[in-house]
């Protein structure tokens, strides 16, 4: 179990755990920067309750059944649950690997009642990180309001800003799963830090990485190795090899600092939640790209355009210890 500094700032997850959230789930348990005092789900890869259930089964082998998971929002704010995407997470949202089951039930709780009260026990130090759609934040902002004054700060996957969308030309999953609740939390009073595919396509995990996982030797490693196998035969037709992107465990090392973000301007963010063909695309005002990416004055949301260093060397020495 990893030892957490004492001054490790407490941070709250909200993830629809699939394969690449499992990845971040566990380089959060792996960061002693940071101490995980709870773990939302919410639709997305899979529906909630089973995004639920594979939390607890890597909390399990990990050897952190303290931590409390609640399940969260089981449709979006506007129209329902679709399914998920069997095809890339697998059926169970793990790539279709059974988990040694962990023998706990989610809390009696909400996600939503969860951040709530993690809110109010670590006000002005909680970090929150989600890396799934937003609902759950949406449906708590909705219920109180004042959680913006209790949230040191919010990282969020997802998005596209000057680079393609992966579900539609111009929209990414995350924020198209559910764009009402998206475009809600970034309007938001608080700082949020939003990752978008421009950087998380650029971060690649690659079958010499997955081999390492797998050989590792330890509790929750070479699962992670498994899992990932349906997951990396899926960006064959995009990359051209078995490999996979690092979008959730990117954003999580980005809030927890294992890897510094160096082009990430404060601009003013909006979600297009209309019908039509833009539905889901994140807006960003990136106007200021020849002139060095200033901050546009009063901008709360710091967009994620390059980092320091390559996730994947960073991201297999924490994980190989788990």
């Amino acid at each position: 179990m990893t030892q957490h500094a004492p001054s490790a700032a407490p941070l709250y997850l909200d993830c629809d755990t699939g394969v690449d959230d499992s990845l971040a789930l566990a380089y959060l348990l792996a960061s002693p920067e940071i101490d995980l005092v709870g773990v939302g789900s919410v639709h997305g890869n899979i529906d909630a309750p089973q995004g639920a259930v594979n939390t607890l089964d890597l909390l399990a082998l990990a050897g952190r059944d303290d931590v409390p998971v609640a399940v969260g929002a089981h449709d979006p704010l506007v129209g329902s649950y679709d399914g998920g995407v069997a095809h890339i997470h697998g059926a169970n949202g793990v790539g279709d690997v059974t988990l040694p089951p962990s023998g706990r039930t989610p809390a009696a709780e909400s996600a939503v009642e969860l951040l709530l009260r993690l809110s109010h026990e670590h006000a002005g130090r909680l970090r929150v990180v989600a890396v799934g759609p937003l609902t759950n934040l949406a449906l708590a902002l909705r219920e109180d309001p004042t959680l913006v004054e209790r949230v040191l700060d919010v990282t969020v996957m997802g998005g596209a800003a000057l680079h393609p969308g992966n579900v539609s030309p111009v929209a990414e999953a995350n924020i198209a799963n559910d764009p009402e609740a998206a475009a809600e939390v970034l309007a938001a009073d608080w700082d949020v830090t939003l990752v978008p595919l421009d950087v998380t396509m650029a971060n690649l995990l690659e079958e010499t990485d997955r081999k390492t996982l797998l050989e590792a030797g330890t509790a929750l490693a070479p699962w992670l190795g498994e899992v990932l196998d349906l997951y990396f035969g899926f960006h064959v037709p995009t990359f051209g090899r078995r490999c996979s992107a690092l979008h959730d465990p990117l954003a999580t090392a980005i809030a927890v600092g294992g890897v510094r973000a160096t082009v990430a301007p404060r601009v003013p963010v909006v979600v297009d939640a209309t019908d039509g063909p833009g539905r889901g695309q994140t807006l960003c005002d990136l106007r200021g790209l020849y002139a060095g990416h200033p901050d546009v004055p009063g901008a709360r949301t710091r967009v994620v355009l390059a980092t320091d260093s390559p996730l994947a060397p960073h991201l297999v020495e924490r994980l190989r210890g788990l």
